[in-house]
């Protein structure tokens, strides 16, 4: 392809632009509705879209200057990559603040484990090092170190649970899913780097796309396991509820099409039908047997009241 940078990009610029209108229009909500304020934790929901907000504006920065380095070269690498450390310097305190309030940090924690390595790519893009590429990604030979560690620990622990028997299948279930999610996202990413480091020092032939194919599994494996993550941030386009929820409410029909019931009492979840027709039919047979027996009580009050008679026997 032959396109412009700017083009190549332009992914990036919708993701950007959603951030930012999302965070606008939760911000003119928050502003405009005080008395929304008061539910539940939304301060620490409106806290973390602001710095989740302030990040997505210094890798917008950051992508602007490396497109314009692609297109023109005008500048150094090093200038490039400023925004970025500064970010990654900045995420380590968002990290602490997500832990301490219990939100979900996966941007912040990737651009902290990461900050030496942005300090060692521009270095060697500027020919200020003449190192290989296997040395300059040692930083992120460390993380994925760790992340395989990590990985490791995940299968012997399910291992120990699935010879449990005092686990329930639910824990099991939920370590199996587990091991499996870390093997198919750290497994896949340690051989692109592998490849990558391979090509850039020119002992790989492969073409590119045949190298980025494990980073594009990946990804996809990571969008499937977003479906099973935790609620996001609610005041994001000022919805004030769970994303499902709030998709369910605008679009009643996909519950029909979807042949779900989806209840908002029990935490978000799902059930199929069949099995909310049975426990309605398991509910009014109890029903029923709670009606009679509030009824032979009502009966029993009814009857009449005999004075007990006491009988005194002569001696």
């Amino acid at each position: 392809m032959n396109w412009p940078y700017w083009v190549i990009f332009i992914p990036l610029w919708v993701w950007k632009s959603i951030a930012t209108l999302g965070a606008i229009v939760g911000a003119i909500v928050w502003c405009r509705y005080p008395h929304y304020r008061v539910e539940g934790d939304s301060y620490s929901h409106f806290k973390a879209m602001l710095i989740s907000l302030s990040l997505h504006l210094i890798l917008l920065m950051f992508e602007l200057l490396a497109c314009d380095r692609l297109t023109s070269g005008r500048h150094l690498w090093v200038l490039v990559f400023i925004p970025l450390i500064f970010g990654s310097v900045a995420s380590v305190g968002a990290c602490v603040w997500a832990v301490k309030h219990d939100r979900s940090f996966e941007l912040e924690l990737f651009c902290a484990v990461n900050a030496l390595q942005f300090v060692f790519l521009p270095l060697k893009l500027d020919g200020f090092v003449s190192w290989s590429w296997e040395v300059v990604f040692v930083p992120l030979w460390i993380v994925l170190c760790l992340c395989l560690v990590a990985v490791l620990y995940s299968i012997i622990f399910c291992g120990i649970l699935l010879r449990t028997p005092e686990v329930s299948p639910q824990q099991k279930k939920s370590a199996i899913n587990s091991a499996i999610g870390n093997c198919a996202t750290v497994l896949p990413i340690l051989v692109f780097q592998v490849l990558l480091a391979d090509k850039l020092d020119e002992d790989l032939d492969w073409p590119f796309i045949a190298v980025a194919g494990p980073l594009l599994l990946t990804l996809f494996v990571l969008i499937l396991l977003s479906f099973n993550a935790k609620g996001g941030n609610k005041w994001w386009f000022g919805i004030r509820k769970n994303f499902c929820q709030f998709l369910l409410g605008v679009v009643p029909c996909l519950q029909e099409y979807g042949n779900i019931s989806y209840h908002t009492e029990s935490a978000g979840q799902t059930q199929p039908l069949d099995t909310a027709t049975a426990q309605l039919d398991e509910f009014e047979k109890y029903d029923k047997k709670g009606k009679k027996a509030a009824l032979s009580k009502k009966n029993d009050h009814l009857k009449p009241v005999v004075p007990i008679i006491s009988i005194d026997l002569p001696d």
